[in-house]
């Protein structure tokens, strides 16, 4: 797609886990140019599938540090050759897949800093990193290492409202200190280790960018309210380990100016700022701008949800990062596995197979279903750790089975009660302005969305977010030219497509829904307490 000449614009980049990508988006925030490089099929010679080594233990898993590199070269050369104006670009931020960690050898700085524009980055940074293949977010390696750095700090709790998670074994802090333990010569090696997003910022950098707060929030390392790092945990992972990560920085920083590699190879001007890179799932809140009481719910294979938060209240579920485009708020993330598979099911089994059945059930039930409340889990569930299928009556009475339409309903509303229920003890609370966003293949369907708005009590709105990512980091390269903190981003994005308006809540759904909210987490802690029992 070539570029119309004399546009000024920004780059949005996303070093995700299967591809790179890349949007150009001109100053009215329209997006004109988009261009990807895919792992497996792009870059066979690294042997990825789904861009990833899955290694013999099934729980080691990695991705080659070079074929992200080389995916760069690639995706630049691919602009070039389409007539991409490279001395329109003002300013590039971008994401990078979050968790996943780079470990710069001694000495790669000053290859950094002196790199010849006659040759592609993947030559000349070879020898630069102390271990080639990088873990990543679908690593679960390192349990031992999470133990230990629980008891380092008195426990899940208290590291969690340290650092907003508790222990999880794709969190940096872990891998770091798995790699110490297993590979010491490699960690006192590796002069910088980066998060995948800072370490795509250092390649535009010719130098080391720092790690910005939200996507450093996904390290079981960072003191989120501080917004510095822990000392404790620094401690329980390895030594020396603050002076190879750097001072963190806010998500809007300006961390400097392009190097001049990119100057003199593709025709960026010396004046093209780079704003700190982020994390994928930071860098898409802001790709949907969301504000101060909103979230988005993308309703896929698992359901995300992803919160606007003023004061969190960490857990042992969920996730609490720092906001990416406002340094005074914090985002969180929750996660629930049964999403559209147990959608699909129940369809299968109430509405013989078809959505048109399963939408019109939703129209022919009353708000609450007359006190019916079912959970349905055929996976184990992460938000909370229940597997099975649970049905209960008016009388909180369990029952074995419902009528097709009142399992339907059952079903769709518990999945929402129990997305408020979590929400709100990560701290949040439904304000007079939240706005809804839903993703993800379920909110094509208007009846679903009827009730994710009655339950919340606040409309749903739908726009494509396919390359939120992205489209969120060419936002945030604005924001940062733009004064970054000193500006609100919510001024500097306002000229972006608006979503559209999907569902607003029904007349007298609060009502419904505030009384039986509390019966639903009652029963949801029923549940837990039965599980739990036999195990103590």
């Amino acid at each position: 797609m070539a570029e119309r000449a004399g546009r000024r614009c920004c780059l949005g980049w996303d070093f995700s886990t299967q591809q790179v990508k890349i949007v150009a988006v001109d100053a009215e925030l329209n997006v004109f140019y988009e261009d990807s490089v895919h792992f497996d099929t792009d870059l066979p010679e690294f042997g990825t599938q789904g861009g990833v080594h899955v290694h013999k233990d099934r729980l080691t898993v990695t991705s080659p540090v070079l074929m992200w590199v080389q995916a760069l070269d690639l995706i630049l050369e691919k602009m070039k050759a389409s007539g991409f104006d490279f001395s329109q670009v003002l300013a590039l931020s971008g994401a990078g897949q979050q968790h996943g960690s780079v470990y710069w050898k001694t000495g790669a700085s000053l290859v950094l800093s002196s790199l010849s524009p006659a040759l592609p980055l993947c030559q000349q940074l070879q020898a630069c990193f102390s271990i080639s293949d990088c873990p990543i977010w679908m690593d679960s390696s390192t349990t031992a290492q999470c133990r230990q750095l629980e008891a380092a700090v008195g426990g899940a709790r208290a590291l969690s409202c340290l650092t907003g998670s508790r222990a999880y074994e794709r969190f940096t802090g872990n891998q770091i200190a798995k790699l110490f333990q297993q590979n010491p010569e490699a960690y006192s090696n590796s002069e910088r280790i980066s998060l995948v997003s800072s370490f795509a910022a250092s390649l535009f950098l010719g130098g080391y960018s720092p790690i910005d707060y939200s996507d450093g929030s996904g390290m079981n390392l960072l003191q989120i309210q501080e917004k510095v790092w822990s000392q404790a945990c620094l401690g329980a992972c390895a030594p020396d380990l603050e002076e190879k990560l750097g001072s963190p920085v806010p998500s809007c920083s300006v961390v400097g100016a392009i190097s001049s590699y990119y100057v003199q190879r593709y025709g960026f001007l010396p004046t093209c700022q780079v704003v700190a890179f982020t994390g994928d799932n930071p860098a898409s809140l802001a790709g949907m701008r969301l504000e101060e009481g909103d979230f988005a719910v993308s309703l896929g294979t698992s359901d995300t949800l992803f919160l606007w938060l003023q004061e969190p209240m960490p857990a042992l579920e969920g996730h609490i990062f720092c906001n990416p485009v406002d340094v005074q708020y914090y985002m969180a993330l929750l996660c629930f596995k049964n999403g559209s598979l147990i959608r699909e099911k129940i369809r299968d089994e109430s509405a013989s197979g078809s959505w048109n059945k399963f939408s019109k059930a939703l129209q022919s039930t009353e708000m609450g279903n007359n006190g019916n409340l079912g959970f349905y889990f055929d996976v184990m569930e992460i938000t909370p750790e229940i597997i099975g299928r649970h049905r209960f009556n008016a009388e909180n009475i369990e029952v074995s089975a419902f009528p097709g339409d009142v399992e339907i309903r059952a079903l769709i509303e518990g999945q929402f009660m129990a997305k408020r229920i979590h929400a709100e003890g990560l701290g949040y609370r439904v304000m007079p302005k939240t706005k809804i966003l839903a993703t993800g293949g379920a909110s094509h369907n208007k009846d679903i969305l009827q009730v994710l708005a009655d339950v919340f009590g606040a409309p749903v709105y739908v726009m494509d977010t396919s390359s939120s990512a992205c489209v969120g980091s060419a936002y945030r390269a604005f924001h940062g030219l733009a004064g970054g903190a000193g500006v609100a981003f919510s001024e500097v994005a306002k000229s972006a497509p608006r979503p559209s308006l999907a569902a607003t809540p029904s007349p007298g759904a609060s009502q419904v829904y505030e009384a039986l909210l509390p019966r639903y987490a009652e029963l949801e802690q029923r549940i837990l307490s039965q599980a739990r029992r036999p195990l103590e």
